[in-house]
């Protein structure tokens, strides 16, 4: 089934959504004048049919960035609402239907009638809790957008590799990943983002892939802050899954797709970026040298799997260390692990944290560790180490909850 499919199917369930929800908030206020019944289904049915329009025009058509971004998180905001409003709903329509069911003549079966006694029908409180509960995920994640998506949040990690030359002991490494540029709105908080970095003045830089969401050209309006990203010992990168332009012009070869991939890997040179396509480079510091390699995107199930280990490690038998760049943090358990154990360290992006849940010192909880076992945070096992950043940007809902974004300062210690 085709995107247009998958898309009408989605719009035809959220339509059938609308109307149960509207039928539920008129039976209960029945109370209301005619004059107020026509003000709200009038609002009710236009505010609806034209997010479910907007969401068509935003997907087919060129809109302006930020417009369809608003158009989206609009839908996806009230419609989450109403899936949580449903469950009261429908609690309230089968103690209902029990009644009836069973007999009864109570006039507990008018909604708008409160039982005697009782200031508030069984039904009217229902749909009002409802509707409570509805608002809660609509006001945390409007406060998602309006403070968390750029709320850039600077992570200290110490990461000790036992066979670290001395020369590297306390060099600071910084990583930032997923910056997702065709996401952006707002070019004053991410040129911050791009300032708290480097006042950390790191000695070199990861960025972990995912520059952009489908296209290069999406990078034009913010190349020049990205430019700005420079360290001593360099910047190095590689690419991610939505680098290679496969969600916009489908995984089959064309020459706009090729073209467009060329034109990414430009942009990293024009930036100064030292793009790692299944490459390594030796870092050297007062003779001694450590090795960092970068693959392109290596990932489990649908995700691509254009990373070649097998080229990364040629040559680099004699470092003592070696840093590995992969977006996918499911490339560790998937391959490194079992066949390199060689690799120090790898740093991924990639899972966002999916934008939402709870990241505190001693405590992180996201929907996302049902799908990754590793998300975010540093992870061992045995020798290897491996760090996953939650991400600069955003992807979809243009906003965090709880998994702010993250530019990670590393300290790379010996012991």
């Amino acid at each position: 089934m085709g995107r247009t499919g998958l898309l009408t199917i989605l719009c035809f369930f959220v339509i059938l959504l609308d109307f149960y929800c509207y039928k539920a908030i008129l039976a209960v206020f029945k109370s209301w004048t005619q004059k107020t019944i026509t003000y709200f289904s009038r609002t009710y049915w236009i505010i609806n049919g034209a997010l479910i329009i907007g969401v068509f025009c935003a997907i087919y058509l060129n809109l302006f960035l930020t417009f369809r971004a608003v158009i989206l998180v609009a839908f996806f905001l009230i419609t989450v609402g109403k899936l949580f409003m449903l469950p009261f709903l429908l609690i309230d329509d089968l103690r209902r239907l029990v009644i009836k069911l069973k007999g009864r003549k109570e006039k507990v079966l008018e909604p708008s009638e409160p039982i005697p006694g009782d200031p508030i029908s069984r039904s009217k409180f229902l749909v009002n809790a409802g509707l409570v509960v509805g608002a809660v995920p609509l006001t945390s994640l409007s406060w998602g957008i309006i403070s968390g998506a750029y709320d850039y949040k600077i992570k200290h990690v110490k990461l000790v590799l036992p066979n670290l030359p001395k020369a590297f002991d306390g060099i600071k490494l910084g990583q930032i990943s997923d910056i997702h540029s065709g996401s952006f709105y707002n070019k004053t908080a991410v040129k911050g983002g791009v300032e708290l970095l480097l006042a950390q003045k790191p000695d070199f830089i990861f960025f972990t892939g995912d520059l952009v969401n489908n296209v290069t050209s999406e990078m034009k309006d913010y190349q020049d802050i990205f430019t700005k990203v420079k360290a001593p010992l360099g910047v190095y990168s590689v690419l991610g899954n939505h680098d290679y332009g496969e969600y916009y012009f489908g995984k089959e070869s064309s020459a706009a797709k090729t073209k467009n991939l060329n034109d990414l890997i430009a942009t990293h040179k024009i930036m100064g970026w030292d793009l790692l396509m299944n490459q390594n480079r030796r870092l050297k510091v007062d003779g001694e040298e450590i090795g960092i390699l970068g693959i392109e995107n290596w990932g489990m199930g649908r995700f691509p799997k254009y990373g070649r280990m097998d080229l990364a490690t040629q040559n680099t038998d004699d470092l003592p260390v070696k840093l590995l760049l992969s977006h996918d943090p499911s490339h560790w358990r998937g391959q490194v692990l079992p066949k390199y154990p060689q690799i120090d360290a790898m740093f991924s992006g990639h899972t966002h944290g999916m934008q939402f849940g709870v990241r505190l010192k001693h405590l992180q909880w996201s929907p996302i560790q049902y799908i990754y076992k590793e998300w975010a945070g540093l992870y061992r096992s045995q020798q290897q180490q491996l760090y996953v950043n939650v991400g600069y940007g955003f992807l979809g809902y243009p906003g965090r909850v709880g998994i702010l974004p993250e530019i990670t300062i590393f300290e790379l210690k010996r012991s």
